[in-house]
């Protein structure tokens, strides 16, 4: 998903950084800043969670990082374009939780499903709307 987020951090000239624990090509742009960081557990999300707030969007398929993200006030797309909410992540990090266990029990849970166009479009419509919900927000308050 990292071109569609670039190509919406274009339209809107948005600042992207992103976050990993080794070097991952990006394009030349000054809005967009590539940031490695150590790799430690949980390094990246770390960096991610100590910077984000209310202001900020983070694109993840991570459960936990997108707890603690919300935990912070920022807003979380899920990498298939469903948002993560308050209401939403309680169940989400159940069925992690249930998933992990069947797998420690030797379970065969099988992975996510492959992209789809529709994933594709529903990602960038809910993107969209969260960047219109940040760019309301930070009018109402100029």
């Amino acid at each position: 998903m990292k071109a569609e987020i670039y190509r919406v951090a274009e339209r809107y000239r948005l600042k992207v950084f992103v976050v990993a624990n080794a070097y991952i090509n990006v394009p030349r742009d000054p809005r967009i800043e590539r940031v490695v960081v150590s790799d430690g557990f949980d390094a990246a999300d770390d960096w991610i969670v100590e910077r984000a707030g209310p202001d900020d969007i983070v694109v993840t398929a991570d459960i936990p990082l997108a707890d603690r993200s919300l935990r912070k006030g920022a807003s979380v797309i899920g990498s298939n374009g469903v948002p993560f909410t308050s209401s939403s992540i309680g169940m989400a990090m159940a069925n992690r939780e249930l998933m992990s266990n069947l797998r420690a029990m030797g379970e065969i849970t099988g992975g996510p499903r492959p992209m789809a166009p529709r994933d594709r479009s529903r990602f960038l419509s809910a993107l969209d709307e969260a960047v219109q919900r940040h760019l309301r927000r930070r009018a109402a308050l100029e």
